[in-house]
């Protein structure tokens, strides 16, 4: 066996739609772990580092991957009414936020219930008025 031999087996055993169409469960795994690190980022090194801004909208991409290959069928946006995201526009102790849009799982993946929670205001930015409609439920 040689260096690497190992890797080039697991990576031949993937599926061929892997990159292109990844599991629900692939994904919502991303977004959790994508998620954790960017909340970490954020208390050791501030909402405006590279690395936070980076993660952030990483998670971003992978969550709009989610809702665009998986809703209204196995996720969906809902307005979740009580958490507020600090808003990245004012200062970061102020008690100030933003409305939320969760993203329910219909079955839990890994125990896992949602992938993270998505600001309105983005969602907006990125997402269609008629992908937004499409994939919320109230």
């Amino acid at each position: 066996m040689f260096i690497g031999e190992s890797s080039i087996l697991k990576m031949s055993s993937l599926p061929d739609n892997f990159l292109l169409r990844p599991s629900l469960e692939q994904l919502v795994t991303e977004i959790v772990a994508i998620n954790h690190a960017w909340k970490e980022a954020r208390l050791m090194v501030g909402n405006s580092a590279g690395l936070t801004v980076s993660l952030r909208n990483l998670k971003t991409r992978s969550q709009v991957r989610l809702l665009r290959h998986y809703a209204p069928e196995k996720v969906y946006l809902k307005i979740d009414e009580q958490s507020l995201e600090p808003s990245l526009e004012v200062d970061k102790d102020a008690e100030t936020g933003e409305p939320l849009y969760g993203l329910i799982l219909r079955k839990p993946v890994n125990g896992v219930t949602d992938a993270a929670h998505l600001p309105i205001r983005v969602a907006q930015d990125v997402l269609s008025e008629s992908e937004i409609k499409r994939f919320t439920q109230n």
